[in-house]
């Protein structure tokens, strides 16, 4: 592993001007779209009219993170608005194998969240038809919370299977990332890095910056 990927979460932008932020965050790779439903997180954001608007202006590669009940009612929904990838919940899931085989049916990547307290085994059948494996390392449903160091091994953990079943999965990390919690993330071996406070709040590019060269000095 040798490339990182920075993927800013515009639930922390300021939505009064977002084509702004979104312009500020150009050198990004992946734009990281929260979609919460008031259900399966106590909170709401914005749905795939939302995404449609921001595909017009943005060339970004989306991963649409559906922090929702019910997923595969509206994966076709997303898949439409322009997202690359749609990541679920394992949690949110019935039949989680359904579900991933709509996303790809849909032409997108297919991705699969774990809450913190979320064993590793309940993903663990699927992870060889999977794109992207998010580990989140706050609850989900609110920026700004405190990185959960405990999380790390599991980290560690999804790697070493994906660096024994040798496929090509993005192994990504949300919640509380910033240039000081990177290099600790990327030694474990995460590959895609979400960060959202610690990008929009102040200089974007030089937050930007920093968070890039924090994990990007960690592989070196």
């Amino acid at each position: 592993m040798t490339d990182i990927n920075i993927s800013p979460s515009l639930l922390s932008a300021d939505f009064s001007c977002l084509i702004d932020d979104i312009e500020e965050v150009e050198e990004a790779e992946w734009l990281h779209l929260d979609v919460m439903d008031g259900h399966f997180v106590p909170n709401i954001s914005y749905g795939p009219c939302v995404i449609s608007a921001i595909r017009e202006i943005s060339d970004h590669f989306f991963d649409t993170h559906l922090m929702i009940s019910e997923p595969e009612k509206y994966i076709s929904d997303f898949a439409e608005s322009g997202s690359d990838a749609i990541t679920v919940h394992a949690e949110a899931c019935d039949d989680l194998v359904e579900v991933i085989d709509m996303i790809k049916e849909n032409g997108c990547k297919a991705g699969v969240s774990l809450k913190p307290g979320t064993p590793l085994s309940d993903i663990e059948k699927v992870i060889p038809d999977l794109d992207l494996i998010l580990i989140m390392t706050v609850e989900p449903g609110f920026g700004g919370q405190s990185f959960m160091h405990e999380v790390v091994p599991k980290i560690s953990e999804v790697r070493d299977i994906i660096t024994d079943i040798d496929k090509e999965i993005d192994l990504s990390v949300d919640g509380g990332i910033s240039p000081e919690t990177a290099p600790e993330v990327v030694e474990a071996g995460a590959n895609v890095l979400v960060a959202g406070s610690a990008i929009f709040k102040g200089d974007i590019k030089k937050n930007l910056y920093e968070l890039r060269n924090s994990a990007l000095n960690t592989i070196k």
